[in-house]
């Protein structure tokens, strides 16, 4: 699964590496506290670990009872980090040594709960490899303009069907789609 905060124009990250707008409401909140406590492993990148580390360090986001539990959540995750230059990781997780395919397989393995790849890159070349069934977008109601795609460009089409969709305060709409059967890519 890939799920990701996107603006309607389509970018994780303005064109000066912002989010702050993607913070969310307590409603979504507990939305992602959910998702997150159902997945047997979270594979990411180094950026993305680097940012969500904070979850298991800073002590002043376990503030509300809500956070407390993502944290718990977060910091019980097992975790793999792709990064070709840390040499050591925090808490439950390891730095990849496989390629994508292998480690998402190695992942598998150990669990019988869902896997979520975070990071625009790695869920690119998941994309690439056939290893992303499912897509949980949280659509945020602004255009940045430019700054980094949800997705960079993927080689082939690729078929997802619409399941599921919610919207939350401040016009947030969570959208989850599912792989289409490649019978049905008529095109």
């Amino acid at each position: 699964m890939y799920s990701i905060g996107v603006t309607v124009d389509g970018f994780i990250k303005d064109r000066e590496g912002r989010f702050d707008w993607g913070g969310p409401d307590d409603e979504q909140f507990r939305a992602h506290l959910a998702e997150v406590g159902s997945l047997g492993a979270y594979l990411c990148g180094r950026r993305l670990y680097e940012e969500m580390l904070v979850w298991e360090t800073d002590q002043s986001l376990r503030a509300t009872e809500d956070r407390a539990a993502f944290a718990d959540v977060w910091c019980a995750l097992p975790k793999v980090v792709f990064s070709r230059t840390l040499q050591t990781v925090q808490g439950n997780a390891r730095i990849a040594r496989g390629t994508v395919a292998e480690e998402v397989a190695r992942a598998a393995d150990e669990t019988d709960r869902d896997l979520s790849i975070g990071g625009a890159d790695l869920a690119g070349q998941a994309f690439e490899l056939g290893l992303v069934d499912e897509l949980r977008v949280f659509r945020y109601p602004l255009v940045v303009g430019g700054g980094t795609p949800h997705l960079p460009p993927v080689s082939d089409r690729v078929r997802f069907a619409l399941t599921e969709t919610r919207t939350f305060g401040g016009g947030v709409v969570y959208e989850r789609y599912r792989r289409a059967s490649d019978s049905s890519d008529s095109d």
